[in-house]
């Protein structure tokens, strides 16, 4: 397996088109031929990434993320002063068909979505919060904060134009991971400093 930290604005895997080619997934292979992609990150997320090097490490790293063992960590700086100093984001998402890639709640046919928070800095129009998430669904975090009603700064997605406005990039980042070895069974930490 390799663990990388993938910078804002590359995208996990490639995408439609000769400008799309460029990605994390290609870039290991550069070094790693046999690399295959386990999970991804949002193209504006930056962070820690796990890609398997063997067939066999892949089953192995895919069952763990099927099964939920992986304990992730972001760091994200959100509009706004939550109330709380911690809670529980429990809304089920779908993808919204009309706005792809865009996700959006849904009671009824959304898929199960869970994120634990904790604001750990407060600084009147924004706040820096540690984001837990225990699904891995798409653009969890964003649409969570957003249900909040603390968008992420830098969210060209959700947020609305002035939070947009107040940062170059997404402040998201994943900034630790944590799995058991494919190979060994041994219990691995990794983190990456949060750039913002």
């Amino acid at each position: 397996m390799v663990v990388v930290s993938k910078p804002t604005g590359l995208l996990s895997v490639p995408g439609r088109g000769p400008d799309k080619q460029d990605c994390v997934w290609h870039r290991v292979q550069q070094k790693h031929p046999t690399a295959r992609i386990v999970h991804r990150l949002d193209q504006a997320t930056s962070g820690l990434m796990v890609l398997a090097l063997t067939a066999d490490s892949h089953r192995a790293l895919s069952i763990q993320f099927q099964e939920r063992i992986p304990k992730k960590r972001y760091q994200a700086i959100i509009a706004g002063e939550p109330v709380q100093n911690e809670g529980t984001v429990e809304l089920p998402l779908r993808c919204d068909w009309e706005r792809r890639p865009k996700q959006m709640v849904d009671m009824i046919e959304g898929k199960a979505a869970l994120t634990l928070w904790r604001c750990i800095e407060r600084c009147g129009d924004r706040s820096r919060v540690l984001l837990f998430p225990h699904t891995g669904r798409s653009h969890q975090l964003r649409v969570h904060m957003l249900a909040l009603g603390h968008p992420i700064l830098g969210d060209e997605f959700y947020a609305p134009d002035e939070i947009v406005m107040l940062s170059p990039r997404l402040l998201l980042h994943a900034e630790h991971l944590a799995l058991n070895h494919p190979a060994s069974g041994n219990w691995l930490e990794f983190d990456s400093d949060c750039p913002f």
